[in-house]
C-alpha cells in the first residue's frame, strides 16, 4: 500500500511540472557538429637514378579539400576507402611492365588526426600507381 501512495504522489508531482521541465534539455542549436580531425600530408616522390632533379613534392589536405595535389579529391577518396592506409593490394586488372626504374614514395603528416610516416620503394611508376591509387599521382 505505501508503494501505491508513493507512485500516486510522484505521478501527481510530475503532472504539475511544465512539459519543458520533464523533457531532456536540447543541445544548443548554434553549436556546429564536431568536425573530423584534419588530414594534411606532405607527399614526396623521388627517382634514385635521377638525383635531386628527380624529386617532387606536393601537399594533400582532406576535410576540407586543399593543398597542391593536382588530384586531391581522388587521393582523399582513396585514403578514405582504405581507412588511411596508403598502400593497398593492387587492382586485379592492373598490368605493369617488368622494367626496373625505381621510385621512392614518402608521406608525412596526419590522416584524420592520426600520425602518418610512410616510405616505400617500388620497381617503377606503374607499380607505385597500382599500389597507392591517386595518392602519388602528381
Amino acid at each position: 500500500m505505501p508503494h501505491l501512495v508513493a507512485t500516486a504522489l510522484t505521478g501527481a508531482a510530475l503532472a504539475l511540472l511544465p512539459a519543458e521541465a520533464a523533457a531532456a534539455p536540447a543541445p544548443p542549436a548554434d553549436r556546429p557538429p564536431a568536425a573530423a580531425p584534419a588530414t594534411s600530408l606532405r607527399l614526396t616522390l623521388s627517382h634514385p637514378g635521377e638525383g635531386a632533379s628527380g624529386a617532387r613534392s606536393v601537399t594533400l589536405q582532406c576535410d576540407p579539400l586543399g593543398g597542391t595535389h593536382p588530384r586531391a579529391a581522388q587521393a582523399c577518396a582513396d585514403l578514405a576507402r582504405s581507412g588511411g592506409e596508403i598502400e593497398r593490394e593492387p587492382a586485379g586488372d592492373t598490368a605493369c611492365t617488368m622494367i626496373y626504374a625505381p621510385v621512392i614514395a614518402e608521406a608525412r603528416g596526419h590522416w584524420r588526426g592520426r600520425p602518418v610516416s610512410f616510405r616505400a620503394e617500388y620497381a617503377n611508376d606503374c607499380v607505385l600507381g597500382a599500389r597507392t591509387g591517386a595518392i602519388f599521382r602528381f
